[in-house]
């Protein structure tokens, strides 16, 4: 009888120590991954970024990012997408980031705002984020030195008069695709920078005038969309649904217009058109003679 007690004393004290064991491994674990040889990689990775200035926490089910991360105020280059993440904490401390990539998360605008003290950021992607807000009052103000915005898939149903704000006077890419959009504010003016712009997988049924304003585009990707020619004699009721200004004011060689409900042969009959082959053609002769390579299929139409 004493040896069957002195056994059960012994497994209850040990059954003690493992509850105590667990009690205290709780806890907020939420910004890390849950089994221990992926936490054992995020927290390789943060110390290697320590010497590189570059880190990759992509695709290890992260609901937070780590605190650790907010100490690396070197970091250029940080890439947290593929993550379940609902906020970005102290993110504005990375005052050197020039690379964020935030894609594929639970974000909401208001989630997003400490990007603003990001001053140096230069590429910013957000696509498949939960972003969309009816009237975009949350919308961040964005860095001013930003080149390059991806913020597909976000169920946009209007552009956030944030992305076209004149302060982004050095924007270069714009990536829309995968909204809701229907139109295009004429404050898309204000990017005098840009050179490619892409709205696929839209509602768009018409490009305004003052994109022609956008002197330095040279792509503009419109694939699936409503675009459409009802009749070809253009007039104040029935507008050509690209302008001629687009075609004719700015230095556009790629155009794709796969997925809309309209032909090449009525494309051919737009305003400035032709002013656009000519200047692929010429693109074309340099192509072929080692310069930069540029589809030349009639912009995806039948």
């Amino acid at each position: 009888r004493s040896l069957f007690a002195a056994c059960s004393l012994q497994h209850l004290h040990y059954m003690v120590l493992l509850y105590i064991s667990k009690t205290a491994t709780m806890g907020n674990t939420s910004s890390q991954p849950k089994n221990k040889t992926g936490k054992k990689v995020v927290s390789q990775k943060i110390e290697n970024a320590k010497k590189t200035n570059i880190l990759s926490l992509t695709e290890h089910k992260l609901e937070e990012i780590p605190d650790e991360v907010f100490h690396l105020t070197s970091l250029r280059t940080l890439d947290i997408s593929k993550n379940k993440l609902q906020r970005l904490g102290n993110i504005g401390r990375l005052t050197e980031l020039k690379t964020l990539n935030c894609d594929d998360n639970s974000l909401h605008s208001g989630a997003i705002a400490p990007i603003s003290k990001l001053a140096k950021l230069q590429s910013l992607s957000l696509g498949k984020n939960r972003l969309e807000d009816p009237a975009n009052q949350s919308f961040p103000t964005l860095p001013s030195k930003i080149k390059t915005l991806k913020i597909h898939h976000n169920s946009f149903s209007s552009i956030p008069k944030q992305i076209v704000d004149p302060k982004l006077r050095l924007l270069e890419k714009l990536d829309l695709a995968s909204n809701n959009l229907a139109s295009i504010p004429a404050g898309i003016s204000n990017l005098v920078a840009l050179t490619e712009l892409i709205l696929d997988n839209n509602a768009i049924v018409s490009i305004p005038n003052e994109l022609g304003q956008v002197k330095k585009l040279k792509a503009l990707s419109l694939r699936n969309n409503y675009i459409q020619v009802k009749s070809t004699s253009f007039t104040d009721a029935n507008p050509q649904p690209i302008p001629a200004s687009v075609f004719e004011d700015t230095l556009l060689i790629d155009l794709n217009l796969h997925g809309n409900p309209m032909t090449n042969t009525q494309l051919n009959t737009f305003e400035g058109f032709d002013a656009f082959l000519e200047r692929r053609k010429k693109k074309k002769t340099t192509a072929l003679t080692g310069g930069a390579l540029v589809s030349m299929s009639v912009c995806g139409l039948e």
